[in-house]
């Protein structure tokens, strides 16, 4: 292959490990760390929500063993396990189980201490994100719970774990330290300096971070890097390489629907990708570190039922009508949330709301069906828990649905989202 189509390759297969590699400098390693609250302020990760109280840190095993406390807590919780790609692997911690736990990586030999559960890895570098549900499945007000359980959490390297079993408890920092807007970083990097991205591409992909390579996927790393130099030649065909790249991404998520799916994007899939590379990099580029099917089903629109893009400036706003058959079922909850349209972060509003969900009980209509509406200002007559604000021009909505079961099988679809006339 020549440089243009080297260059295409190997963007697919290595665009998540710039975010990964980027986020682990600036992260905190073998300490759980969440913010103290989710606004439009929160850039780190594209697609946040605001349903959970999030910690996580970024794992590594290399050095020594890591041990994680679990505490007991009446609140539901998932916890997500991640290579830096964003393959989700199973740690084997069983669900809702409070013990403590030693990671191992992979070429570990020595004894654990008697107490605590070996928990082997297959990486010595990986993500860990927790995930409490601020409200019941009933609607439960559980914030103090779930803010108790976060703060409990500890974590910390075996030696440490030894001298103070009572240390390494979780910090909750100030949001601002999560403003760092990764994806708008990469996105205009690429636009603009397409050769400074491949650099820092090709810094991510030599790092200790990245796991062991499969042959095909180690001869596309070294032919590009025999090709590409220092970045000072063939700088065209790099540089429209790597905006072809990114290009694919974005087409492959964003065409990931049609018509008869009412427009909205889903992956049955979510991090198990096996060789859908392109698709797992739009994970990335759109809902980075999202959890697995059988955790959290999403469904992503950025168009109505007509195949229109969304936009608040267009005229009464929107309306998303689940019939009474249609509502999701969830063992957690379902949330439907606005983004803004590149860097899929919350829309600032003056009501300071940012989710239509389950636990807010919105109102039904007399036959059972929930509708949300989705506009600048509160339609009259609607009522505020099915309000969902946005702002001026485009943007986009993603549902999710928090351990789906029932009518949330492969074959859903939400309804389409359809225009307000008047």
């Amino acid at each position: 292959m020549g440089a243009f189509s080297t260059t295409v390759a190997y963007v697919a297969q290595f665009y998540p490990l710039w975010f990964t590699y980027n986020q682990s400098r600036f992260a905190t390693h073998n300490r759980l760390v969440g913010p103290d609250r989710v606004s439009p302020l929160y850039h780190i990760v594209v697609a946040i929500n605001v349903d959970t109280l999030y910690t996580s840190t970024f794992l590594e095993l290399a050095a020594e063993p890591v041990v994680l406390t679990i505490p007991e807590t009446p609140v539901t919780y998932s916890m997500l396990t991640l290579d830096p790609y964003g393959d989700i692997f199973n740690s084997g911690i069983p669900s809702q189980t409070a013990g403590t736990y030693a990671f191992t990586g992979p070429d570990y030999k020595g004894v654990i201490p008697d107490g605590i559960t070996q928990v082997p890895m297959p990486l010595n570098v990986c993500t860990l994100i927790f995930r409490a549900d601020k409200y019941s499945a009933t609607g439960e007000d559980q914030m103090a719970e779930a803010e108790k359980f976060r703060k409990t959490l500890r974590i910390q390297t075996l030696s440490d774990y030894v001298k103070d079993p009572s240390g390494g408890e979780a910090w909750v920092l100030p949001e601002v330290a999560f403003a760092i807007p990764y994806k708008t970083i990469a996105d205009n990097l690429i636009t603009k300096a397409p050769i400074t991205f491949l650099k820092e591409l090709q810094t991510a992909v030599a790092s200790s971070n990245t796991p062991p390579m499969l042959p095909a996927v180690q001869r596309l790393s070294e032919h590009f890097d025999s090709l590409f130099g220092d970045g000072s030649a063939n700088l065209n065909e790099f540089s429209a390489g790597a905006r072809a790249g990114h290009e694919l991404i974005l087409d492959r998520y964003l065409t990931h629907t049609d018509a008869e799916r009412k427009h909205w994007i889903t992956f049955l899939n979510m991090g198990d990708w096996g060789a859908q590379v392109v698709e797992r990099s739009g994970i990335t580029e759109v809902i980075q570190y999202g959890n697995g099917r059988s955790t959290a089903a999403y469904y992503h629109a950025f168009k109505d039922e007509t195949g229109t893009p969304l936009d608040g400036d267009n005229g009464a706003g929107y309306v998303l009508t689940f019939s009474a058959e249609q509502i999701p079922q969830a063992k957690r909850f379902w949330s439907l949330t606005a983004y803004t349209p590149e860097s899929i972060e919350l829309i600032a509003n003056s009501a300071n709301k940012y989710v239509v969900a389950s636990y807010d009980q919105p109102e039904k209509g007399p036959d059972g069906s929930v509708s949300i509406y989705i506009a600048k200002e509160q339609p009259a007559g609607a009522p505020k828990a099915n309000w969902l604000p946005v702002s001026h021009g485009r943007f986009n909505v993603m549902l999710r649905v928090y351990g789906p079961e029932g009518n949330v099988t492969g074959e859903y679809v939400p309804p389409g989202i359809r225009r307000i006339q008047g």
